[in-house]
């Protein structure tokens, strides 16, 4: 009786870790590293886009007024004031120009890429990589901590569920982990559903509070008089708002996602990807409308949570602490209000969390695999999204699954991205030839960059999990750079007419490359060359070769297409000329190239390198050469198995 052979579990199991997942491409979905490409100017209206970054954006007042109230006390109303003028006169313009400089959704990180080359913009990169990583990271957790939050505190859940915050907070963090793993929609749909209700009901409890405080007189009073007893005059009050400032800068999160969204927004018919009017015009309004509706919900709940809550129930263990709309919702709506309050809340935040995976996702992938940083199984989303749900348990652990103590790293990564995007934006301009501009920009660069630094000096844990990851990021990046030294890394190779001529020719006969490294490229240099060539492999004087010669580039790329130019110098000598990020990376794809098109084996011949081995090793890592002939070899190995079948490597 025939039996069928069933692979292994194991092979199973890494056939589906490797899969990724098909569906975060689909039509209203969040493209995904190996999604297929949504088709050009597809997608839906920048008010439902909107939506999309508005659950990570409009889900901080779940701990926004909490966190104010907390740091500025009394002042939290004049100091949401100033956030909210940073936020419209500052990133909101920043923000408007970076839509218009990355309108496929690359963001500052990008724009600043292409101002800097070699390894010193790679390891730019690598740390504003490193922040954006703990923005995310840092929303997923604390995000979590807040929903368990608003859980625990629900008057119907507090006995039963006591005590185990930090529980529910891994859980949520599991399940998101989970979702990812099984296959991961991110619909507009749901969003748009999500951010609706919300508002909605933030909207409620907003005018509920401001019709007490309003009809309860004293209140306002009472608020006024221990301001004036607390900070004497309203020259001192602005002062001390501009002081605790920085410490309420989580209200600025969302810009970044909200230009990350952009390919999603619906363009006009005649956009193209060269101009993409149509979807930076309408992304400039997503953004416009997301800040404004945010500011308004700042300041007003900020000013209703200042005067109707008592101080001590901010502080930790406070009823308040963490959940102070949903705190004046069950107070002055009742409990089945504040209930639905809740689940509301908790649902928007945990989708704040998905957002934020979904970024990490196609952020990594964006730029790690093209600079060769990133390990194979890291171009595929499972081991990705068990990584990344890993590190946030590490991070609930850390922090003790708290709200407050996340908030200065959550504040760094945000203020770190917005204050590059600010440079990029000034530089910018300035290249523009646009004065007016470079000097407001300019302006708003410093103001950020004062409220980063004032939140690293007043709260170091964000810079210190900010360079956790950075390390992390660029150790990983620079041992998998390490260990893809000898893969091929030419994308295509394409040769013009007088070289296609040299290897027609060459294919009749025996196929003899020289790999030369160009000097003064006389007569006599390419002469010298052929008798060494010959004196070392003992060959007769009859043979013919052909010169390569690779110009190397800029070094720390990766990956790039091939193209080679053929040129006879001095009427005599023919010489196949490259240019490449990697001398031996490239002469073994050409070797590879004219062994497929012609059928032939070709041969190259090298001089050994002087100096030490290692010496070497480290220029042909850091600066695309060194030890070319073990290397060309070595990549050749790796490139072509079947040694019948590889291209010859002499070395003399």
């Amino acid at each position: 009786m025939a039996t069928t052979e069933h692979p292994p579990s194991t092979g199973r199991l890494r056939a589906w870790m490797l899969e990724g997942l098909s569906d975060m491409g689909k039509s209203g979905g969040h493209t995904g590293p190996h999604a297929q490409p949504e088709p050009p100017h597809k997608g839906q209206r920048w008010w439902r886009v909107m939506c999309l970054t508005g659950v990570d954006y409009f889900s901080t007042l779940g701990y926004q007024p909490g966190i104010a109230a907390l740091a500025a006390g009394l002042v939290s109303p004049i100091a949401t004031i100033v956030l909210v003028l940073v936020t419209l006169a500052g990133a909101l313009p920043v923000y408007r120009r970076v839509a218009e400089e990355s309108p496929r959704g690359e963001g500052s990180i990008a724009m600043l890429e292409r101002l800097l080359s070699f390894w010193k913009g790679k390891l730019f990169v690598l740390t504003l990589l490193g922040f954006a990583a703990t923005d995310f990271l840092i929303t997923i957790t604390l995000s979590a901590a807040d929903a368990s939050t608003h859980l625990v505190e629900n008057p119907h859940l507090t006995h039963a569920l006591e005590g185990k915050q930090m529980l529910i907070t891994l859980l949520l963090v599991a399940l998101l982990g989970a979702v990812f793993l099984k296959g991961f929609l991110e619909a507009i749909g749901v969003a748009f559903a999500l951010v609706g209700v919300y508002l909605a009901l933030n909207l409620v409890v907003v005018i509920v509070g401001l019709y007490h405080v309003l009809t309860a007189e004293h209140v306002v009073t009472d608020w006024t008089n221990a301001l004036t007893v607390q900070h004497g005059n309203v020259f001192v009050m602005i002062g001390v708002a501009l002081i605790v400032f920085p410490k309420l800068a989580l209200g600025l999160s969302g810009f970044e996602t909200g230009v990350a969204v952009m390919p999603h927004v619906k363009g006009d018919p005649g956009d193209t990807e060269e101009h993409p009017t149509g979807r930076i015009r309408d992304t400039k309004k997503l953004l416009t409308t997301a800040a404004v509706i945010m500011s308004c919900f700042l300041i007003t709940s900020s000013f209703i949570t200042t005067l109707l809550i008592p101080e001590k129930d901010f502080k930790p263990g406070g009823p308040a602490n963490g959940r102070a709309l949903a705190y004046l919702a069950h107070q002055y709506l009742g409990g089945a209000f504040g209930t639905v309050y809740d689940v509301s809340t908790i649902a928007i935040l945990w989708f704040a969390g998905a957002s934020a995976m979904a970024g990490l996702l196609n952020l990594m992938p964006r730029y790690l695999p093209r600079y060769g940083m990133a390990p194979h199984w890291a171009r595929a989303v499972r081991p990705m999204v068990i990584v990344f749900t890993l590190v946030a348990f590490l991070v609930t652990w850390i922090f003790d699954a708290n709200v407050d103590k996340q908030g200065g790293a959550y504040a760094t990564g945000v203020l770190v991205l917005i204050s590059s995007a600010a440079i990029a934006v000034t530089i910018a301009a300035r290249k523009a030839g646009q004065r007016r501009w470079t000097v407001g920009f300019a302006v708003i660069s410093v103001v950020f960059l004062y409220t980063t630094v004032v939140n690293v000096i007043e709260r170091p844990d964000g810079v210190k999990i900010g360079a956790c990851f950075i390390v992390g990021i660029i150790l990983v990046s620079l041992l998998s750079r390490l260990a893809r030294a000898f893969e091929l890394r030419v994308t295509s190779v394409t040769l013009d007419p007088l070289a296609e001529r040299f290897i027609r020719d060459m294919a009749s006969r025996k196929m003899r490359f020289i790999a030369n490294e160009p000097g003064h490229r006389d007569k006599a240099e390419y002469r010298d060359k052929v008798e060494q060539i010959r004196a070392d492999n003992d060959m007769p004087e009859q043979e013919d070769f052909v010169f390569v010669e690779v110009t190397v580039t800029d070094p720390s790329e990766f990956e790039a297409g091939l193209t080679v130019r053929g040129e006879v110098l001095h009427e005599r000598y023919r010489v196949l000329t490259l240019e490449s990020a990697s001398i031996p990376n490239a002469l073994a794809a050409l070797l590879l190239h004219v062994r497929d098109v012609t059928g032939c084996t070709p041969h190259i011949y090298f001089e050994w390198t002087e100096g030490s081995p290692f010496a070497n090793f480290l220029r042909f890592f850091l600066f695309g050469q060194g030890e070319v002939a073990p290397v060309t070899r070595e990549v050749l190995r790796e490139a072509e198995p079947d040694r019948e079948r590889r291209p010859r490597v002499h070395t003399g």
